[in-house]
């Protein structure tokens, strides 16, 4: 079957399978987003302990993605695995070590001769939750703006700047940095304004229910902010285009938004999943009492759509996915970041196991969720988070 596909169709393949990988991580990290509100949500130290396990009941699905795209990314790509992770090093091992305290925290939080105490925890959770946003957000943003690295005809990747990563977020005398920081900032707002919507679909408790309501109205407000800061620059700006004869790169007018035109389906998903978010946030905001429990439905599918079609957009129709804004010939494309036509081929048949991974977190969820949390669960759960 796939032996059958062209290379340049199994790059497109494996584009659109990082791609929406991608989509469900950032869906996911609504588990982030919630850590950065346990204080927000629960006043008591019980409902605190309720919206600690609620995030916890979803924390290894998070993981799992994590890790599934970043195995993807690696196979697929793997010049693009070695720039980046390789390059923009302290920007990733932040991401990591962001990770490695939240699998601690729900680990040891209310272990016994727990001598670090809860509230240590706590705030490794709210770590987690607001740098491992951000510092994603971010680093997603250069697939826009483009990132300061060099390879040479070795194919050995040079990042050009000492701060290894840190100046996608800190240099502030470059305009892309506010580019690259509101598309962190907005993936954020975005985590807090799905943690408010999963906490009403998840608990029963009235109190933490009439807070996430708050919550969500003073989170979407940012967020779209934030959002439509980064959707008008990108469509504003110059893109990084390549010439599939000759992978001459150069900078074209509105590449980024010539792309969702050119591309229809990719323009339709994108609009699709921006009014489904919408949707979603009216619906949880002023109907929460009704159907606030069904908001998160909405407002995920939309950010599925909305972040497969901006990946989508930015790796096809002859766009460089990872481009180099210190030397253009070095950007990277689907072409010529990808491995070898036999390992796509082989890697295709592995990747007809991505429905079951998608399946097992929908089994996960469904099953954890089949009754809400109640505050009287808590105080009877010695095994609780």
């Amino acid at each position: 079957m796939f032996e059958n596909l062209s290379y340049l169709i199994l790059q497109q393949y494996w584009w659109a399978v990082v791609s929406l990988l991608g989509a469900i991580l950032v869906f996911m990290l609504f588990v982030q987003g919630g850590q950065t509100l346990i204080y927000k949500l629960g006043k008591t130290d019980i409902q605190r302990k309720v919206i600690v396990n609620a995030l916890g009941r979803k924390w290894d699905l998070t993981f799992t993605t994590l890790v599934t795209f970043g195995g993807a990314a690696f196979a697929s790509f793997p010049l693009f695995y070695s720039t980046s992770f390789g390059g923009a090093y302290w920007v990733w091992m932040l991401i990591l070590f962001a990770f490695v305290f939240q699998a601690v925290s729900y680990e040891y939080r209310t272990k016994p001769n727990n001598f670090l105490g809860e509230k240590t925890y706590e705030i490794f959770l709210f770590i987690n939750g607001l740098f491992g946003t951000i510092l994603l957000g971010t680093a997603v943003a250069t697939f826009f703006t483009g990132s300061d690295f060099f390879i040479n005809n070795l194919k050995n990747s040079i990042w050009q700047s000492p701060f290894l990563g840190l100046e996608l977020a800190f240099d502030f005398k470059n305009y892309n940095t506010f580019i690259n920081l509101s598309l962190g900032f907005t993936v954020f707002f975005l985590s807090r304004v799905l943690a408010s919507l999963y906490i009403m679909n998840s608990v029963d408790d009235i109190s933490i229910l009439n807070r996430a309501e708050k919550v969500l109205l003073v989170n979407a407000i940012p967020f779209l902010v934030f959002f439509i800061f980064f959707v008008v620059n990108i469509f504003i700006i110059d893109g990084f285009a390549y010439d599939p004869a000759t992978g001459i790169v150069s900078m074209e007018e509105h590449k980024y938004l010539r792309n969702f035109v050119e591309m229809p389906l990719v323009g339709i998903m994108f609009v699709m999943g921006i009014l489904a978010v919408l949707f979603g946030i009216i619906r949880g905001y002023f109907f929460s009492t009704i159907c606030g429990s069904k908001a998160i439905w909405f407002a995920g599918s939309g950010t599925i759509l909305t972040v497969f079609s901006l990946l989508l957009s930015v790796g096809l129709n002859n766009t460089c996915f990872y481009p180099s804004s210190y030397d253009l010939q070095s950007s990277l494309t689907i072409e010529n970041a990808s491995s070898s036509e036999y390992t796509l081929t082989a890697m295709s048949y592995v990747s007809l196991l991505v429905p079951f991974v998608i399946a097992y977190i929908w089994y996960a969820w469904s099953s954890l969720n089949k009754n809400k949390i109640t505050v009287e669960e808590m105080e009877n759960d010695s095994h609780a988070y």
